[in-house]
């Protein structure tokens, strides 16, 4: 049985790789950009650094910098309105995943038109929208090289899953100079989402030998090294190495799917306000625990790949060492439980079950290696309180 890869058209990795727009933007015929971003962008001079660097090679980008942590179909619809107000024939995505994401929708809805739930899964969407560019600017979410965009219907509370060709970026220029600012809090968040999408997609019941190729080199970059960005921001050697590993990680789930972790996950976000990279981290160990009965050698796999196990080590000690290095990282990586974020004991108990149909609906849990049902994902958010 064959496996359809789909990638942007354009990947450039690499310290300055973020100067390359105009040459990208002459490849592709485009000279009327609309950067899409938001205000800590524009606010830290990253922003600035593309007009700049635009503007030497004659091209004058607007800025639209309104998008917001987790996209909603406000903000969005914003988006589209400043889109089609101007003559745009690509838009540059900057910023974390919350602005790529952004963009994506607004590119897909600027030329089709509709609403975003329009654009929802089940629906597979194959149209393409207005080009878009994505400069990633924290090592986790790798929407710069997914077919995926998440969208939260705010008077819903619900986290809208879109996927399809349409949603893909064409091209992505992933620099991790861009990163050397993060603060701790967002690159351990942003750092185990990454992680996160390289477990689920090795593990997913849609994998195949591309994604796992992908999954595995990014568990090899990723878990030596997410410490050492968390401790010490300017290690520009930890910062390549996890930029590296969440484009690779994005690569994998964006050709395997996503499991448990993201389906539990969106609902938690929605409702919480929890960042999504912060909601899978506090999800992970519990899931993986609940899941590996049912693949043991695969996440045995990712225990060695992750250089906490040895080959010599059996499965079941692979995978002890496993859930041990999970929790240990949510522990020193200063996750807290939803408690400790600040969530509400007695409306987390009453939504479990909206939650719980949520993040079924979303498919995401049918492609983990145990598959739940209602009453499972509602024991599993009892086990995470």
């Amino acid at each position: 049985m064959s496996t359809q890869i789909v990638l942007p058209r354009i990947l450039q990795t690499g310290a300055g790789a973020s100067q390359e727009i105009p040459n990208v933007l002459a490849s592709l015929h485009c000279r009327r950009p609309l950067i899409v971003t938001d205000k800590m962008m524009v606010e830290l001079g990253y922003a600035a650094r593309i007009q700049r660097c635009l503007e030497q090679h004659m091209i004058f980008p607007d800025i639209f910098d309104a998008t917001v942590p987790e996209p909603t179909v406000g903000s969005i619809q914003a988006g589209v309105e400043q889109a089609r107000s101007g003559d745009y024939d690509c838009l540059i995505a900057l910023g974390g995943g919350s602005p790529i994401d952004s963009a994506k929708a607004i590119a897909v809805l600027t030329k089709h038109g509709g609403q975003m739930r329009d654009y929802k899964f089940p629906r597979i969407v194959l149209e393409g929208g207005l080009p878009v560019i994505a400069v990633p600017t924290t090592a986790g979410t790798g929407s710069e090289v997914t077919r995926v965009t998440i969208i939260t219907d705010e008077t819903s509370d619900e986290k809208m899953l879109c996927v399809g060709l349409g949603f893909m970026p064409v091209a992505a220029l992933v620099d991790y100079e861009l990163t050397l600012s993060l603060p701790p809090r967002i690159t351990a968040d942003t750092g185990i989402d990454a992680l996160t999408h390289a477990i689920e997609a090795y593990v997913s019941r849609k994998a195949n030998l591309y994604s796992d190729a992908q999954a595995l080199a990014a568990m090899r970059l990723i878990a030596p090294n997410l410490r050492r960005a968390y401790q010490d921001g300017s290690d520009k050697v930890a910062r390549e190495a996890m930029m590296l590993g969440s484009t690779l990680a994005g690569v994998a789930f964006s050709n395997a799917s996503v499991a448990l972790v993201h389906g539990m996950s969106r609902p938690i976000g929605a409702f919480f306000h929890v960042p999504h990279g912060l909601s899978n981290a506090m999800l992970l160990p519990t899931v993986t625990a609940w899941s590996i009965p049912a693949a043991p050698e695969r996440y045995a796999d990712c225990a060695r790949a992750m250089g906490i196990a040895s080959e010599q080590d059996d499965t079941d000690t692979s995978n002890r060492k496993l859930l041990d290095e999970l929790r240990a990282l949510n522990d020193e990586l200063q996750v807290p439980s939803p408690e400790l974020f600040g969530i509400e004991r007695q409306r987390f108990v009453e939504l479990l079950p909206v939650m719980a149909e949520q993040a079924l609906a979303s498919g995401s849990p049918g492609n983990n290696p145990r598959v739940p049902d209602v009453n499972a994902i509602i024991e599993l958010y009892r086990q995470l309180w």
